[in-house]
């Protein structure tokens, strides 16, 4: 009786589009964070774009090294290059598992180092004096400056994640030992925490649940030209206008809702807020991003180089 021969698997070295869509798809289904989909399908998307510009020998080590050359071409933060490498090893590994791909040059991809960061990138923040005007040209008498007040009020008092205050609901808003709060919030990474809410906060607040008769399901809503609010709810593109239209008016450039958070932080800190408390408050899993978030390093509104100022405002003023 002859003896049968296993069949040898042939794996491919060379993807085509059909095979990378079928990657990609199978990355996305096993993510369940939709901002993690969001990113990942862009930064693979970008990949296969580039990859399919121009034939190729293989997907391997080398390409995914051109890629990075690429990358650092276009002018990107080392995060944001990091970030976009994470996606494509991914995307080498559900090649591999679906055997669309030699697990060797899967091996190879996954060597492919990110880049450093060298030094730590400024953050934006506002002083006390900035926030309070911020609040002060947002504020008006309509129903649209209304709910503008209030969405500022929570990201600095509170120091939510634009995402997080589009999903925030009316029954989240409890009081716990006395203090209101909103309890249970699911940020990012499905952290769950409790942020107290200051009384200043909580009555901007009020103020819009009254004037738009919101009583249940989520806090902000859409508001008409008419002046009426309407449906069910805010994207968080609604959040990142609302900020840029307010800071316009104080003539801040480049404030985003992220800006307002480390605001929150960085005026906690200032009066005497301890560093745990402000990790608990903005949700975060390492002290060192609460680190970041603060400034705490280098202090810019009192500088150690503005010492020696005196030395020279004699010579370079003359009179």
């Amino acid at each position: 009786m002859p003896t049968r021969t296993k069949k040898h698997i042939v794996r491919k070295i060379v993807l085509r589009l059909p095979d990378l869509d079928h990657a990609k798809t199978s990355v996305l289904n096993s993510l369940s964070s939709p901002r993690s989909r969001r990113n990942y399908k862009f930064a693979m998307e970008q990949f296969i774009t580039w990859y399919c510009s121009e034939p190729r020998l293989a997907l391997n080590r080398t390409v995914v090294l051109r890629f990075r050359l690429h990358l650092e071409s276009l002018g990107l933060a080392a995060g944001t290059i990091n970030q976009r490498l994470a996606a494509v090893r991914r995307l080498a590994y559900e090649a591999a598992d679906s055997g669309l791909l030699s697990p060797e040059l899967a091996a190879g991809i996954r060597r492919v180092k990110g880049v450093k960061q060298l030094g730590c990138r400024a953050g934006n923040w506002l002083n006390r004096e900035q926030a309070r005007l911020l609040l002060e040209k947002s504020n008006g008498q309509g129903l649209r400056s209304i709910r503008d007040v209030a969405m500022i009020s929570i990201l600095i008092g509170c120091g939510l994640r634009r995402a997080e205050l589009s999903a925030l609901r009316r029954e989240d808003i409890q009081i716990r030992q006395g203090h209101w709060a909103i309890v249970d919030l699911v940020g990012k990474g499905n952290h769950v925490r409790t942020v107290p809410m200051p009384i200043w906060v909580k009555e901007a607040v009020d103020r819009w649940l009254t004037a738009a008769s919101v009583a249940t399901g989520c806090v902000f809503r859409a508001v008409s030209r008419h002046g009426t609010a309407w449906g069910t709810g805010i994207s968080e593109n609604v959040v990142w206008y609302v900020v840029r239209s307010c800071a316009r008016r104080l003539e801040l450039g480049h404030l985003a809702p992220h800006d307002l958070r480390r605001t929150c932080a960085k005026l906690c800190h200032v009066n005497g807020g301890e560093l745990e408390q402000i990790q608990f408050l903005l949700g975060h899993a390492s002290v060192l991003t609460t680190e970041r978030y603060l400034g705490c390093k280098q202090n810019l509104e009192e500088p150690v180089n503005d010492r020696f100022g005196c030395l020279f405002s004699r010579v370079l003023d003359p009179r």
